[in-house]
């Protein structure tokens, strides 16, 4: 059987760790890596500072078409936003070309719960095609919402579901920094946030509605709140500095209604090196019903490692997949993926 063929759009810090990823796994070949400015005409071995081996060559290109065209790879990666809007027309393009699709935008974890006419159209064109399109990573991905879901498989009855990820942003890239604040004074984010320009963690309304779907509940409404972490401390990473009485970070909190009160509430502290603090990172699930459970994960499950395994991990599961637009609650469990990739695949063409 041949290898199984990926293409990289986008190679900031996720893109980079899903291509140095790959390289490390057996039936598998990069055929193209495409990139808007950066490292644009860099071979990638070198960028990484990988030794080549037997790898072929390829070298970063910012032509979208000299690596997506028809059937050119099995599956694309894409690493370049966290709204499906921003993302349409690149997994479009790439569905058009009968490529399946594994993205890191977050709100296409779950893009029925903001963007329901895009994922319709997105699922029409990938059936038209033969092939699949998947949103997926840490969280929203995994954490705060899959591993929950998952949790309450075990449960008679769920009453209400707490959830908290205290996490350190400084694996991810300038886009996460960018959407969270990092490094802006307390006049700035005021600023921002009065002109809505200020993400924060994107996902949560996905999160939620996954969940509140696969319980069977029926959301009222879905409620987000943001504060700033203000920083006693320097803190730099490789995409972000952060001077003392700057945002560090975002705390989000989200609040799923149902029948008139708070079901679902998730709690989501996350900023660059909070050690720098002395503050704990960890994930943190309660479920109160029959049984009532409590988890708890001490550190955190590393941001930047979790996406990039995970998305990662769900190629195979993506190429086998029936077509259309699917989310992490249509496949099979994620698992590592430690043998030949080739032989997770039922079919390639």
């Amino acid at each position: 059987m041949r290898n199984v063929k990926v293409a990289i759009w986008g190679f900031g810090a996720m893109g980079r760790g899903v291509t140095a990823m790959l390289l490390g796994k057996k039936g598998v070949e990069i055929t193209g890596v495409v990139n808007r400015r950066s490292e644009v005409g860099r071979e990638i071995h070198e960028v990484l500072n990988l030794k080549r081996g037997a790898h072929p060559p390829i070298t970063i290109t910012n032509r979208v078409e000299d690596v997506i065209f028809r059937k050119s790879c099995d599956v694309v990666v894409l690493c370049t936003d966290s709204f499906t809007k921003d993302a349409f027309d690149k997994i479009k393009l790439a569905l058009e070309n009968k490529i399946n699709v594994v993205s890191t935008a977050e709100e296409f974890a779950y893009p029925q719960a903001q963007n329901p006419d895009l994922a319709t159209q997105l699922d029409k064109i990938a059936k038209e095609n033969g092939v699949t399109a998947l949103g997926t990573g840490i969280n929203p991905g995994f954490i705060l919402d899959y591993l929950i879901i998952a949790l309450t498989g075990t449960c008679e009855n769920v009453e209400t579901i707490t959830a908290r990820r205290v996490n350190d942003l400084s694996p991810f890239g300038t886009a996460v920094m960018h959407e969270q604040g990092v490094g802006i004074s307390p006049l700035e984010y005021d600023r921002r946030m009065k002109e809505g320009s200020l993400a924060g963690h994107v996902g949560f309304p996905e999160s939620i509605s996954m969940i509140a779907d696969s319980l069977g509940w029926k959301l009222d409404k879905i409620e987000q709140t943001k504060d700033p972490i203000i920083s006693n401390t320097h803190r730099k990473t490789p995409y972000a500095e952060v001077n003392p009485g700057n945002l560090a970070g975002i705390r989000q909190q989200g609040y799923g209604y149902v029948g008139g009160g708070v079901k679902i509430h998730m709690d989501h502290p996350q900023q660059i090196l909070p050690g720098t603090e002395n503050i704990a990172t960890g994930d943190y699930i309660q479920i109160k019903g029959k049984p009532d459970i409590s988890m708890a994960i001490n550190p955190e499950i590393p941001g930047g490692i979790g996406t990039i395994s995970m998305t990662v991990n769900m190629i195979p599961h993506v190429i086998n997949a029936c077509p259309g637009v699917v989310t992490m609650l249509d496949l099979p469990v994620p698992r590592a993926i430690m043998g030949d990739f080739r032989a997770f695949i039922k079919k390639l063409d």
